[in-house]
């Protein structure tokens, strides 16, 4: 009884108006594993095929525009191209409106991929409930969407987060236990169908199956796509050498509507949040596209609109595990300066296959040739939260450095996702679950308040 709630009591506490006295963190020793770290078989129901000849699968919507009044619908059909239109009202059955988009298809090896279509539905109204058809005929399938409340600084929000999934037994109940969150949009950050693992045709399999595989997510609310290192899919061994192929051509961005070059980077304001999702895998040091493109878009945010700062990015720039250790540094090295200068509240990161948060703190001292180099306790610095415990078939990571670092609140490794839930101008909730395949229960890892990093 003692131990359990002293378990509870690390389990939950509150951080308030940058109370950043940083005391000792925690690493739990509990490490989670449900079951073996293998994809699951491409006979498995949740890999199902919809019925009806050339019926529209794999679908996902994505935010299209800047503000959350645009939507981009995605979807495939696998033996002809069919027709790219959606059409879609605020009426179950009843279809008001028409939109038509672009298809496209390619080559990986020798697979051959099915039509991707692609339609961007605009004019659409804040906080409506829209359903929308693809396909025809027989094979014509329904679902819906909610578009997000008008952009307001008091506008209560609930974001999930979700990295390195991949598509294993993990993978299902960490998508499950998502959709039983109440989140309203994913914020993804990085390393989707791990179908780099493959090789040759298997490659394209695979991320079929994948889009099969969270389609009963993504067709009905929004993931905002970040890229990792298992999408760059280098493979000269198979003359596959354009990094990203599969990737840019299966899930689109609003990258134009923030004058973005690239859909690797791109912005959005959603409710009171303005999110930014960076590519750790691009070139980000000074001159770069990415880095002038950083520099404007940072100047653009709105506190007394969007209050919330997040960032997105797959590689973390903080991190005590062993795996991937020190990799994100040079990102850090580059913007860690902007991040604090800007007083972002929170970046999300994946890569590392377990979970952890750091206090507020930055290490911008130092310059080569003078200053502190070490992190120290910062006011006007994010908070650090790495969620890359999916459920890929590479497995947890978890051998964390020892002693834990003074900038390291909380580590554990166990497979799940986390939410955000916004309340309003200063406060949010966030809150990390680590799901028990099988059982419909979680532990709360982390449940605290966050206040924002707006000067009020």
């Amino acid at each position: 009884m003692k131990s359990l709630l002293f378990q509870l009591i690390l389990a939950s506490f509150v951080l308030s108006n940058f109370d950043n006295n940083v005391n000792a963190g925690h690493t739990s020793v509990f490490v989670r594993k449900e079951w073996p770290s293998e994809d699951i078989p491409l006979d498995h129901e949740i890999f199902s095929v919809p019925t009806g000849h050339n019926a529209p699968q794999q679908v996902h919507i994505t935010q299209g525009d800047n503000d959350g009044k645009v939507v981009i619908i995605s979807w495939v059909t696998p033996d002809e191209p069919g027709s790219s239109k959606v059409q879609y009202g605020t009426l179950k059955g009843k279809y008001e409106f028409t939109a038509e988009g672009k298809m496209t298809n390619y080559t990986f090896y020798k697979y051959n991929s099915g039509y991707i279509h692609h339609v961007l539905v605009d004019g659409l109204e804040y906080d409506t409930k829209f359903y929308y058809k693809i396909g025809t005929g027989d094979s014509a399938r329904e679902f819906w969407f909610q578009t997000p409340p008008k952009i307001g600084p008091d506008v209560p929000y609930k974001f999930g987060i979700i990295g390195d999934l991949g598509q294993t037994y993990n993978s299902l109940s960490t998508l499950e236990h998502y959709m039983q969150s109440g989140a309203q949009t994913v914020l993804f950050v990085g390393d989707l169908s791990y179908a780099d693992r493959y090789q040759y045709n298997d490659v394209g399999i695979r991320w079929d199956s994948w889009g099969r595989f969270v389609e009963k997510s993504t067709a009905y609310h929004p993931w905002i796509w970040s890229a990792g290192n298992h999408e760059i899919e280098y493979m000269p061994y198979m003359d596959e050498v354009v990094p990203f192929k599969s990737y840019l051509q299966r899930y689109p961005t609003p990258h134009l509507s923030c004058k973005s070059s690239s859909p690797m980077w791109y912005a959005i304001r959603r409710a009171s949040a303005h999110i930014i999702v960076l590519s750790s895998y691009s070139p980000f040091v000074k001159y770069t596209p990415q880095y002038e493109w950083l520099s404007e878009e940072l100047k653009k945010v709105d506190r007394e609109k969007t209050p919330w700062l997040i960032v997105l990015m797959h590689m973390p720039i903080y991190n005590s595990n062993e795996a991937h250790f020190m990799e994100g540094e040079s990102m850090r090295a580059v913007f860690e300066e902007w991040f604090v200068r800007h007083r972002v509240d929170v970046i999300f990161a994946g890569h590392v296959h377990a979970y952890e948060r750091s206090y507020r703190i930055s290490n911008i001292r130092y310059n080569v040739s003078s200053g502190e180099c070490y992190p120290v306790p910062d006011k006007s610095a994010p908070v650090y939260i790495t969620v890359g415990d999916g459920g890929n078939q590479e497995g947890l990571a978890g051998r964390f450095l020892d002693p834990q670092p003074e900038y390291s609140a909380f580590r554990e490794a166990s497979y799940g996702h986390s939410t955000l839930e916004i309340q309003n101008r200063t406060h949010a909730f966030y809150h990390g679950t680590a799901m028990m395949m099988g059982k419909k229960w979680q532990l709360t890892r982390l449940y605290y308040t966050i206040s924002t990093g707006q000067a009020i």
